[in-house]
């Protein structure tokens, strides 16, 4: 499983996502351009000492990240509010990659027409949307639950 952060604007959120997936052992694609430099010292706030500890693949755009995908055989899920498909009935596999929109302004048509899976967590209808990190989060503990993608537990002193 990895993680794919698409065109990022705010590097607090960014830095929470690369937190949670060096916790829990997910690899990273960033898919730029971002709304801010993609560098350590961006992501450090949020991220801090975490940022030693999780993969981060970089991608000059959405056309080059595309191609790895493919030639890597994944199957790329978007956590976007336009699905019709429940996080909680999607079928999740080991090798997908989930996508998170950008914060502004979501993922593009190209972005939607490219997944494999559209996927949305399912929510109030009078409210817009989460904070992409806690989406992630959400989507992510589930698809890694579904697929025994969690690290071992170890119960820490």
């Amino acid at each position: 499983m990895r993680l794919a952060l698409l065109q990022p604007d705010i590097p607090q959120n960014a830095g929470t996502m690369l937190r949670m997936a060096a916790c829990l052992g997910v690899d990273v694609d960033i898919v730029e351009p971002a709304g801010f430099p993609v560098s350590d010292r961006a992501f450090r706030r949020a991220g801090l000492d975490y940022l030693d500890h999780v993969n981060i693949r970089r991608h000059a755009s959405f056309t080059a990240f595309e191609e790895i995908r493919r030639a890597e055989g994944r199957r790329l899920a978007l956590l976007t509010t336009k699905a019709e498909t429940s996080h909680l009935s999607a079928d999740f596999r080991p090798g997908d990659v989930l996508m998170v929109g950008r914060e502004s302004s979501g993922a593009p048509d190209c972005v939607h027409e490219a997944a494999d899976l559209r996927i949305a967590i399912p929510m109030r209808p009078d409210l817009r949307s989460l904070n992409v990190a806690v989406a992630a989060a959400i989507v992510l503990g589930e698809a890694l639950r579904r697929t025994d993608g969690f690290p071992p537990f170890a119960k820490t002193p």
